[in-house]
């Protein structure tokens, strides 16, 4: 733990160091002014700047729109809005929130009518229709907002969302019908109720489908309609609130206005979405339905303005009852509602999502998941009845995802429709019809796609593909048909494209190895000229010789060939300390060996400055890495820490082969994903590693969320052999070599009871050379420079006090490394 002996044993000279370390003569040529510490290089955003995210087009296509801060904006400030016209050379302007709202009706998007003429958008909570020349006609002004506005199929009324109901605006008249009544359990008179686990709850006249219970004066059968039986005959106020409901409905009938049966949702449900049905006849609702057994786990947090410990809501562990969800047919012609079994399996569907109506509005087209993560269906629901027909089924004997997960929509004016799917083993477009037939795979080879869309014309494919390279991202067109593909942006690196309205224009995120994410405008033509439109980091960081770590291939223990990105002190003008480090990325599936900015800038450049002192640095995308197919994603299943860990064994003896490090002189560092591995290698593997600094790591994966964890590892109580070989702490026993450990203490994600948990069983083992270095005020990830420089100070001084002098003996007591210790 830390102690103040500790810190007094530590020398002057290595803290100020390590705080405000003197560059080296090569590298102080380099610097220009940048000064390279690590107190500057934990600041983060502030030195290398902020990405221009939110990209949005005007209609007129003569401006971009988007968030970002200027370069040496201070930690604390949040994304501004700007807008930069769409020509080269352009500069952007800052605009106040006022001129955003005013510019609100001039951006592009919302919803076109077929010919393009008119669009429908959403602005301040209300709706708007917007002619070619961009003069505005406002259609509803009210408290409350008005989401989600979509066309009629003739064009001649809106349907949109207010206060979790549907309503319908006539563009002629002016009347607005009201097409839904909700109600929440509690609510209203209606009667029935849904209960959670996935029952189909009736309303508005009609059974559900699924057992559920009756709205109005419908009795449903089995145990639900049983027990409604026994309230009506035990309880007065029951039969008098139905009675009530009966004669309400009457008068409103015989007074000639519409009657809605309600819709009744049942305990803590809530409205997730709707969707209508452009012919007007049959509308969608999508819910969720929060678990009500579940148990939070609040994380406390000591640095209060109170002065007291609070709180703060924490989430539930793998394996706790999970909130579910439903999908409701509403048929708006019979006035009926039939909740539907969107999986075909019969089990509940945590992941839902309605892709759209074709063009005249006869089916809708539903992506949905099974409980256990392993199956995934696409279905069409037809307006008219609400009959499911199945169109395509995935199953993964592991877990379905990927790359586009979720994606897919209509085209052809409905006829055919396109998804993404890893059938084939990468994520890769295919087209069937509307029946689930004549299905065709467009894009196939070792390459993974995502962000797709249809052009305007509904001629092409948009999408963005690592087909050139694993470790690039571009854009590329290719037509519905399939065929050949046009690659549009050529420069090596990673392209994050937004089409201008007329699909003429691109605005480009694009970013190098060693330059951050800028905005560039270019023409949408094959290897046109790009221009920057934006500079984010300090001039002070971009004079700074920045490298492009060379991209190697570790050859692996199973004879597969794993990616890494390599530090070498020779690519800084630096001599070799005879040491090596390994970095291990976070999240497990993410994409970290890139030939554009890295998702860990700050380790980017921690990496580059640990070679400007000596060390290796080698950064793996270890098995479960993304950007790789399928069988790399689901690698680890039911092992973590098992093949990945593997790899970066295999990465130790990349490091002894070809630069001659003694095993004992390799550290290993990570957060959260990486904070694990960091723990698996030292308690697992302690003959390849000789020092590991883990960062939020999990220690029990029992800890950890559902959705996650549950995908990988099954549950905990199904499958206890994925969590015991998984777990760190039931490998703590293996400890060797000093670890440093070091958490947030309000971690909402990776909750600091890890540490805590894997700190005590430290104890009872009788270990030492270890450490636990809470910080009282941060999350899963750090906010504020002072802690980041805290930690890689913490991180340095580990490395150079146990692989740089290749020394393992250490005083439990003061900690003669200079770290402090047990």
């Amino acid at each position: 733990m830390r102690t103040l002996s500790s810190w007094l044993s530590i020398p002057a000279a290595l803290v100020a160091t390590a705080l405000f370390p003197v560059p080296s003569a090569q590298a102080q040529s380099n610097t220009g002014s940048f000064q390279f510490t690590i107190a500057n290089i934990m600041r983060g955003p502030e030195v290398y700047g902020r990405e221009p995210t939110n990209v949005r087009w005007s209609a007129d296509g003569q401006w971009i729109y988007f968030e970002w801060l200027e370069p040496g904006s201070d930690w604390r400030e949040d994304p501004k809005p700007f807008r930069v016209r769409a020509e080269p050379g352009a500069k952007p302007e800052r605009l106040s929130q006022a001129q955003m709202d005013s510019a609100a009706l001039s951006l592009s998007g919302g919803v076109p009518t077929r010919d393009g003429s008119r669009r429908l958008i959403t602005a301040h909570g209300d709706l708007y229709l917007l002619d070619s020349n961009g003069k505005a006609r406002q259609l509803t002004e009210t408290v409350a907002a008005e989401l989600d506005p979509v066309f009629s199929a003739d064009e001649s009324e809106v349907y949109y969302v207010r206060d979790d109901n549907v309503y319908a605006l006539n563009l002629t008249t002016g009347l607005t019908r009201q097409l839904t009544n909700i109600h929440l359990a509690g609510e209203g008179a209606a009667a029935g109720s849904a209960a959670a686990g996935g029952r189909g709850a009736g309303g508005r006249g009609a059974r559900g489908t699924q057992g559920g219970g009756g709205g109005g004066d419908t009795i449903s059968g089995g145990q639900r309609g049983a027990l409604e039986r026994e309230q009506r005959e035990l309880f007065g106020s029951i039969r008098d609130r139905l009675a009530q409901d009966s004669a309400r409905r009457a008068e409103s009938e015989a007074a000639g206005r519409p009657s809605l049966h309600p819709i009744t949702l049942g305990p803590g449900e809530r409205v997730a979405g709707f969707s209508v049905s452009p012919n007007g006849k049959a509308l969608l609702i999508t819910t969720v339905m929060p678990a009500q057994q579940s148990r939070g786990n609040p994380v406390p947090n000591y640095i209060t303005a109170s002065g007291y410990v609070e709180d703060i809501p924490g989430r539930t562990k793998v394996g706790d009852y999970q909130s579910t969800g439903r999908v409701a047919y509403v048929n708006l012609v019979n006035d009926s509602v039939t909740f539907l079994n969107v999986a075909p399996t019969g089990t509940a569907a945590p992941f839902t999502r309605v892709l759209g109506w074709n063009g005249d509005g006869s089916e809708a087209m539903i992506f949905a998941t099974s409980t256990d993560f392993k199956n995934r269906w696409i279905q069409s629901v037809s307006a008219g009845n609400g009959a499911l027909h199945l169109m395509d089924a995935l199953h993964d004997s592991a877990w379905v995802d990927g790359p586009c997960f979720g994606c897919g929509g209509w085209y052809a004016n409905g006829t055919r429709a396109w998804f993404v799917s890893e059938s084939d083993g990468y994520a890769h477009i295919y087209t069937m019809a509307a029946d689930g037939s004549d299905k065709r795979q467009l894009t196939s080879g070792k390459f993974e796609v995502s962000a797709v869309d249809v052009s305007r014309d509904g001629k092409d494919f948009y999408f963005t593909s690592t087909e050139a390279s694993p470790f690039e991202l571009n854009f590329y067109r290719m037509s519905v048909n399939g065929g050949a593909r046009t690659r549009v942006t050529t420069r090596p690196g990673g392209h994050n494209v937004t089409m201008s309205p007329n699909e003429r224009m691109l605005a480009d995120v694009y970013s190098e190895a060693n330059r951050p994410p800028e905005l560039f405008i270019e023409r949408n033509e094959p290897g046109a000229e790009m221009s920057r439109l934006t500079t984010s980091p300090t001039a002070a960081w971009l004079a700074f010789n920045w490298i492009k770590p060379q991209i190697v291939m570790v050859p692996a223990s199973d004879g597969v060939q794993v990616p890494a990105r390599i530090f070498r002190p020779s690519d800084v003008g630096a001599k070799p300390n005879g040491a090596a480090v390994i970095f291990v990325h976070g999240a497990g599936y993410l994409h970290e060996v890139v030939n554009y900015w890295s998702p860990y800038p700050r380790e980017y450049m921690f990496n580059q400055y640990l070679a400007s002192k000596g060390y290796v640095v080698l950064d793996m995308d270890y098995r479960g890495s993304a950007g790789y197919g399928r069988d790399w994603r689901t690698a680890i299943y039911r092992w973590m820490g098992g093949r990945d860990l593997q790899d970066e064994v295999d990465g130790s003896r990349y490091l002894q082969k070809n630069f001659g490090v003694n095993p004992e002189r390799i550290g290993m560092y990570g957060g959260s994903y990486g904070g694990f591995m960091t723990l698996m290698a030292l308690f697992t593997a302690p003959k390849s590693f000789g020092a590991g600094a883990a960062l939020r790591p999990v220690t029990n994966w029992a800890n950890y969320n559902h959705g996650y964890t549950g995908r990988i590892l099954n549950l905990p109580d199904v499958d206890t052999l994925a969590y015991r070989r998984s777990s760190p702490i039931y490998f703590a026993q293996g400890l060797e070599d000093p670890l440093l450990i070091m958490q947030g203490m309000i971690d909402t994600n990776v909750h600091f009871e890890d540490s805590v948990e894997l700190a005590e069983r430290l104890i009872e083992l009788g270990k030492t050379g270890w450490w636990l270095e809470p910080f009282p005020v941060e999350d899963h990830g750090f906010v504020r420079p002072d802690s980041w420089t805290d930690e890689y100070t913490r991180i340095f001084n580990l490395f150079e006090a146990t692989v740089r002098t290749g020394k393992k003996g250490m005083n439990p007591v003061m900690g003669a490394t200079g770290l402090g210790g047990r």
